[in-house]
């Protein structure tokens, strides 16, 4: 497989890290801001709402740019967002930073690099190299968003940023040495034969599935360490973080398995030792 996919797997990683790592940090953003952990929680309301709006606008905006120029820019608004969120002053700059700036990369990225994976290998494997570059998203669930967590706890939420802001700035190095030029600008999509293809009853029935299915992954897991402290109740808070994390492991690592062998596998192995690491202290 090209270095070229997993310099985008490098991408995928830090764009996992941001989306998710909010989530391990809204009893510190509440305190920090003085908010409910209810208006925290709309930090990932406002990213996914961002990555809604800014993916067709900026899919838009860059269809004739050559891709790999794209990805690069895409990756400087990721670094440039990550850094703005550190630097938030009030609730309402974060807000806007995750939402009209982090967000914005988020669908683009995914959606370009994609493109770029497939183009990189032969057509019979570019399922394979698809599957590589999303593996960066898998990563930053089980090694990236612990961490990033443990980060934030230990030495303030803003450093969790700035550590994704430096992964942005090594994901920007790597595509920039190991994605290939293209050689021609892409044509322009036919929007009105995209918007019909959509519309198909087939695939919005996908598409709903899809938004249901996580809406009810996400409301769960946002507030699943709240949920935790309010109802078990437990003498140790630090204790209690680190297994209600657990169980957050052996969700996704569940869920993962149905899609992906090799992702679900490697979460389902990481949910076992960091249940038996963190709930045998």
């Amino acid at each position: 497989m090209p270095r070229a996919v997993y310099a985008l797997a490098a991408g995928a990683f830090g764009i996992g890290v941001t989306e998710f790592v909010i989530m391990g940090l809204l009893l510190e953003v509440s305190a920090d801001f003085g908010v409910s952990i209810s208006t925290a929680g709309l930090l990932i309301s406002g990213y996914a709402l961002g990555v809604v709006v800014g993916a067709p606008l900026l899919t838009v905006l860059t269809g004739r740019w050559r891709r790999k120029t794209a990805l690069l820019s895409l990756m400087v608004i990721f670094t440039v967002g990550n850094a703005a969120c550190a630097l938030a002053p009030t609730y309402g700059a974060l807000m806007a930073a995750r939402i009209i700036v982090t967000a914005f990369a988020h669908g683009t990225f995914f959606g370009v690099g994609a493109v770029v994976a497939t183009g990189l290998v032969e057509s019979d494997r570019g399922a394979s190299a698809i599957a590589i570059m999303f593996t960066g998203l898998t990563a930053a669930n089980i090694l990236g968003v612990p961490f990033g967590t443990w980060l934030g706890q230990a030495f303030g939420w803003r450093s969790t940023f700035w550590a994704v802001s430096l992964i942005g700035i090594i994901a920007f190095a790597v595509i920039a040495f190991f994605v290939p030029r293209d050689k021609s600008a892409p044509k322009a999509s036919d929007w009105w034969a995209d918007l019909q293809a959509i519309s198909r009853w087939p695939v919005l029935l996908g598409m709903l599935t899809t938004v249901l299915g996580y809406a009810g992954v996400f409301a769960v897991f946002t507030y699943l360490l709240r949920f935790s402290l309010r109802l078990l109740a437990f003498r140790r808070a630090r204790s209690l973080r680190s297994c209600s994390c657990s169980a957050a492991d052996w969700s996704l690592a569940i869920s993962s398995e149905a899609n992906s062998p090799i992702g679900g596998s490697s979460r389902l192995c990481w949910a076992a030792f960091s249940s038996w690491r963190r709930c045998s202290a």
